[in-house]
């Protein structure tokens, strides 16, 4: 998943999963204590993100959405 996130310089200001497990070489934990390197079918992913400066705040709360596994189509021949 790109979420076209610009990324700070420092870890906790990562911007996907790919910076934030260092390419699936450095797995994350998860608050159930399971390990993830990537996302998986059925995770539930929630984006939140704002700008602000001289006291104006502009941005779009909340965005989740559960992914899914791909479609698979048979064309026919």
């Amino acid at each position: 998943m790109g979420s076209g996130t610009i990324s700070g310089p420092t870890k906790d200001s990562f911007g996907s999963m790919l910076e934030l497990t260092w390419g699936g070489k450095e797995p994350i934990i998860l608050e159930d204590g399971s390990s993830r390197t990537f996302f998986n079918d059925g995770d539930i992913v929630s984006l939140t993100g704002y700008c602000s400066k001289d006291n104006v705040r502009i941005g779009f709360g909340n965005c989740t959405g559960k992914l899914l596994p791909p479609v698979k189509y048979k064309f026919p021949i």
